[in-house]
């Protein structure tokens, strides 16, 4: 009878673990609803559209939100906006490791009441600065996409929220 209640509770403990895919996948129906537009300017400078990489395409076919690309004339700027806590916002950071960059970690960018995480990606001659954070409509920010995610998880924050990646060429 004990090993009947292990596996028993075995078997709960896995479907538990489960939940959360659950209640991620059924989402989708949701995000073209909320989305407001992409904006026209970031910091001050006027955004030119971008199409997405073939990455970036294959990421935002189960994204509970959009990806959007765009350049200010001198950055390159990923833009996710997000309408649930998900593990499918991940940190840039994972990007550039997955395609062969090596990175330097920097410190928090504190930029007037912004905070940005960052880090120098370099591959072969090629050498980008990257700062993220999120934020959402309520004055809630992370630079730390885990930190984020638990405070959606234990609704400490409302979506909807913008990820914002901003990655400019340093040289070589």
């Amino acid at each position: 009878m004990k090993s009947l209640a292990t596996i028993a509770f075995a078997g709960l403990c896995a479907l538990a673990s489960l939940a959360p895919l659950a209640f991620e996948n059924n989402a989708g129906a949701r995000v073209t609803a909320g989305f407001p537009g992409w904006p026209t300017s970031f910091e001050g400078r006027k955004l030119t559209p971008l199409p997405l990489t073939p990455i970036e395409t294959r990421f935002q076919q189960n994204f509970p939100g959009r990806v959007g690309r765009f350049s200010d004339g001198e950055r390159e700027i990923v833009i996710r906006w997000v309408d649930q806590g998900t593990r499918k916002l991940h940190a840039s950071s994972d990007c550039f490791k997955a395609n062969g960059y090596e990175l330097t970690v920097q410190p928090v960018k504190i930029v007037g009441q912004e905070r940005w995480s960052g880090f120098i990606a370099s591959r072969g001659t090629q050498k980008l600065e990257v700062h993220e954070r999120i934020a959402d409509a309520y004055g809630g920010q992370w630079s730390d996409v885990s930190a984020w995610y638990w405070a959606a998880q234990l609704g400490q924050t409302k979506g909807p929220w913008w990820a914002i990646t901003v990655a400019q060429n340093v040289g070589s």
